[in-house]
C-alpha cells in the first residue's frame, strides 16, 4: 500500500517525537521545558548562594575565635611573666588595635599553697557575648623556702653585667 504525498508527512514521526503535519516547522522547547529549566537553575542558584553565604559566616566565626585565644593566651602569658600572682578579677580591652574583645581575668587560690587558678573570659565588646574561655593553673613558690632561706629574686640573673666588667 502507497501513502499519497499529501499524507506522507503525517506519517514520519520528526526527531521530537511529535508527528510533522503538512506545513508544520520545529518549533523549539515548550513553554513547560522551558519554565522546568528555569525552575532547575533558580533551586541550584539558591543553594549556591546558601553555600557561599554560610561559607562566609564560618570564616568571620573562626576570625572571631581565632582573635579570642590568641588575647586569652597573651593575658595568661603576660600574668606568668610578671609574677606575683594576686587573687582577684581583673578587665581590660583589645586596645584601639582590638576593639571587638573585652577580657576578664579572675586569679583565685586552688587549694595548695602557692597555686593559683586562672580563668580568662573573652567577650564581644558589642554584645557582650562571650567568645572564649581559657582556663590553666600557675604556680608561684613562696617568698621563702621549707629551710627558711628566701628565695632567688626573678631580676637577679638580668642585673649581672656583661663581659665580667664592674
Amino acid at each position: 500500500m502507497r501513502i499519497p504525498a499529501h499524507n506522507r508527512a503525517k506519517a514520519l514521526p520528526s526527531w521530537s517525537g511529535r508527528q510533522a503535519g503538512p506545513g508544520a516547522q520545529n518549533r523549539g522547547f515548550s513553554l513547560i521545558e522551558v519554565m522546568c529549566a528555569i525552575l532547575i537553575l533558580g533551586i541550584a542558584l539558591v543553594g549556591l548562594v546558601q553555600g557561599t553565604t554560610s561559607a562566609l559566616l564560618s570564616t568571620k566565626e573562626s576570625e572571631l575565635q581565632t582573635g579570642a585565644a590568641l588575647i586569652a593566651a597573651g593575658v595568661i602569658e603576660t600574668l606568668r611573666a610578671e609574677g606575683d600572682l594576686v587573687d582577684g578579677e581583673t578587665e581590660g580591652d583589645g586596645g584601639a588595635a582590638l576593639p571587638l574583645y573585652r577580657w576578664r581575668r579572675t586569679l583565685r587560690p586552688a587549694g595548695t599553697p602557692g597555686l593559683h587558678e586562672v580563668d580568662v573570659v573573652v567577650e564581644h565588646a558589642k554584645t557582650g557575648k562571650e567568645i572564649y574561655e581559657l582556663q590553666t593553673l600557675l604556680f608561684e613558690p613562696a617568698d621563702e623556702t621549707a629551710n627558711g632561706a628566701p628565695k632567688r629574686s626573678r631580676e637577679s640573673g638580668s642585673k649581672r653585667k656583661r663581659g665580667g666588667q664592674s
